[in-house]
């Protein structure tokens, strides 16, 4: 069954949060829409929806994001929008979400991967390596604290939120010698030359689900399945769902310490995971490979292992 397209006068609401980020995806997503249905850009309407993650009192005050709540963090209130009928669809970073929608939400649209590596920055050293002993390291993933402690227990980390613009202004005041950044996001702003330089996944395993974008929109829209079926980048989903499966069989979370990265390598899928205790004094890894249709199950039993591994107490927070 073919649906009416949207129209300049009945717009197709996009979801979004307002950083300068997330509206750079949701331009990217409307795009590809526009191109894939040869619709003009009026036929489309961008919402920018303020988070919980987005408060600027939360981010100025620099407290940990265990403080403020975990899962939905930055989905919650675009979901409520989407629910209410106030959006079409959603735009989201996935590595944000959580591995469960709200009842009645579908999130299976995912636009082809950005670059999935971080990106080290700093006005004082090209790499990690040229860190000295004692310098000062700003970030508010948990992930990546933990990473780096585990193997420079050296170094000092501070708390670092905001968005890429706030981050960067706090280095440029001195409140960290360097921090880290998704090479996808600068690569969506335009600003890959901010980057001392990106730091290969066997150094530093990315978040899960790094560098990709996911559309969200409500199950029961038809019209909507059928346009973004045509968006679906399917290797990007492939990879997704070992990798999701993964967190969810950690239950992961912001207050959980997990990297993983799911590759396409000869008609398989490899995947390679780690879970770290949150202050980076130890770390467990493992990895696998599986026929592509299999994927979420190699997520699943990767996960499990590591669970195995892992002694009473890993998880708990320092």
């Amino acid at each position: 069954m073919t649906h009416a397209y949207p129209t300049p006068d009945t717009p197709l609401k996009i979801g979004t949060r307002g950083s300068p980020l997330a509206l750079a995806q949701a331009y990217e997503t409307r795009a590809r829409l526009m191109a894939a249905f040869d619709l003009p850009e009026g036929a489309f309407a961008i919402v920018a929806i303020k988070t919980t993650g987005d408060d600027r009192s939360l981010i100025d005050a620099d407290r940990p994001l265990k403080e403020i709540g975990n899962k939905g963090l930055f989905t919650k209130e675009i979901e409520e929008a989407m629910l209410n009928g106030h959006i079409d669809i959603a735009v989201h970073s996935m590595k944000d979400m959580p591995t469960e929608q709200p009842d009645g939400l579908v999130l299976d649209c995912y636009l082809p991967r950005e670059d999935v590596r971080d990106a080290f920055v700093s006005r004082h050293a090209a790499s990690l390596a040229d860190l000295p002993a004692g310098a000062v390291v700003g970030t508010s993933s948990l992930r990546r604290k933990a990473q780096l402690l585990n193997r420079r227990p050296d170094l000092k980390v501070v708390e670092f939120r905001g968005n890429v613009q706030t981050r960067l202004s706090k280095l440029d005041n001195g409140v960290a010698d360097c921090t880290f950044l998704a090479m996808a996001g600068l690569n969506r702003l335009n600003m890959a030359d901010v980057a001392s330089s990106a730091i290969a996944p066997e150094d530093m395993l990315p978040a899960i689900a790094q560098g990709a974008i996911g559309i969200e929109w409500r199950q029961s829209d038809d019209r909507i399945t059928e346009m973004l079926a045509q968006l679906h980048d399917t290797p990007t989903g492939q990879r997704l769902a070992a990798e999701r499966a993964f967190l969810a069989g950690l239950d992961g979370s912001c207050e959980t310490p997990i990297a993983g990265l799911a590759v396409i390598d000869g008609g398989e899928i490899w995947l390679r995971g780690e879970i770290l205790r949150p202050d980076g004094s130890d770390r467990l890894s493992d990895e696998g490979r599986a026929p592509l249709a299999d994927a979420a199950l190699l997520g699943q039993e990767l996960a499990a292992r590591l669970r195995a591994r892992a002694p009473a107490g890993f998880f708990d927070w320092h």
